[in-house]
């Protein structure tokens, strides 16, 4: 069984404490985060790699940046999302994990919406949706987890009404999303968790954790022969409980090994 989780640490810098002790009390096999904040001469890596955990980054100064964790080696990184040869933002990295491909995506927020950023983060989601297809028609088992900065329906929001504007809920960003999974994606959360208001990110203002007004945007989207796999998930609110915590929690999945018939 593969353990695999994402999570947006919020700068590893910052919240190194809080990623080393969770690393050693949730022990997951790949880990996959973004908004590390930090380039390969700034990242800890040697505290991670202490950890017994391999690492590749795609990293920016200060700002974006994704990242594998990974128990076994990793291989085959690409970084960058195809299709704009001049987009420079540290968002998308992909490798091999023992027999899975898996990716960390940090997709734009979009806000202020509409505007500028709003519509790079269309772009990018359409960038996305091709690069998908090409990795389907692969027929690998597949994770693209990362933070989506989609909240995929209005049950995934404290705040319905409030956030309809916002760039995470717009009706765009919405359909682009479904489109997504709808090539043949399981969102493997929701695999397993039906019930609404179930959250992944709590802002750091107005008491949101303390009053539990949350953000489901966090996500791990697999493909067939990763889904066949799947046999169990969920999110773990602990780390988002901790002083100098990041204001995203971990979601998880678990895969477990190939069968002669899947492998096949």
């Amino acid at each position: 069984m593969t353990r695999i989780a994402t999570w947006n640490v919020n700068s590893i810098r910052a919240r190194l404490p809080r990623v080393l002790e969770w690393l050693a009390e949730f022990s997951p096999d790949i880990v996959l985060a973004q908004e590390i904040k930090a380039t390969d001469e700034t990242f800890p890596r040697e505290a991670i790699e202490d950890a017994g955990y391999n690492v590749a980054i795609c990293g920016q100064k200060n700002f974006n940046g994704v990242g594998i964790f990974a128990r076994q080696p990793i291989e085959d990184v690409r970084t960058g999302l195809p299709g704009d040869s001049d987009d420079d933002q540290a968002r998308y990295i992909e490798a091999f994990v023992g027999d899975l491909r898996v990716a960390s995506i940090y997709l734009p927020n979009g806000n202020p919406a509409p505007g500028d950023k709003y519509d790079y983060k269309l772009r990018w989601m359409d960038r996305l949706l091709i690069h998908a297809k090409d990795l389907l028609r692969q027929e690998e088992a597949l994770v693209l987890g990362g933070d989506y900065n989609v909240v995929p329906t209005d049950g995934d929001c404290y705040d319905p009404e409030g956030w309809a504007d916002d760039a995470l809920c717009r009706p765009e960003s919405r359909t682009r999303f479904r489109s997504l999974v709808h090539l043949g994606l399981t969102d493997a959360y929701r695999a397993f968790n039906g019930a609404p208001h179930s959250y992944s990110f709590w802002d750091y203002q107005g008491g949101a954790w303390q009053k539990d007004f949350g953000l489901l945007i966090d996500h791990l989207l697999l493909s067939p022969q990763a889904a066949d796999r799947l046999s169990a998930s969920g999110i773990d609110r602990n780390p988002r409980g901790k002083q100098k915590a990041s204001d995203h929690t971990p979601v998880w999945c678990e895969i477990d090994p190939p069968t002669r018939s899947s492998a096949a």
